[in-house]
């Protein structure tokens, strides 16, 4: 089984549960990077699409894990974080990175970031008619 699926990995200008904000323009210049379950191991499926929007960063991504595809199929599992390392950032009442270099995309159970979920899933089989909302 394999699943595509849409979200945000990051929304901007929301604050974290570690009370830090990204910024629009924090992933300029992100490139290809991992599909993990939870920020390690090995990847459990493949990013399609990935970069930053009006919104935040907008993943598309494919899942090929039977047990973690069925998982986001039935959507017991929504939660999207990243894995990355500040470049640069501006120092007040919350951290605000202002960029950073991405290292990995997780599927995740509960992310740092309340509002980074998987937003669209599509089930279907074969990449002509996968849609998850790409």
């Amino acid at each position: 089984m394999s699943v595509r699926f849409a979200g945000y990995a990051a929304v901007f200008d929301a604050v974290d549960r570690g009370g830090d904000v990204v910024r629009r323009g924090a992933f300029a210049g992100a490139g290809a990077v991992p599909l993990l379950w939870q920020h390690g191991g090995a990847p459990v499926g493949r990013i399609e699409t990935l970069g930053e929007d009006r919104h935040g960063l907008r993943v598309v991504a494919r899942v090929d894990d039977p047990r973690l595809a069925a998982l986001v199929a039935q959507r017991a599992v929504t939660g999207l974080s990243f894995g990355y390392r500040v470049t640069a950032a501006r120092h007040g009442a919350r951290r605000e990175i202002t960029a950073l270099t991405l290292v990995e995309v997780s599927l995740v159970a509960s992310p740092m970031q309340p509002l980074a979920r998987v937003h669209a899933v599509d089930c279907t089989s074969g990449a002509e008619t996968a849609k998850a909302g790409a």
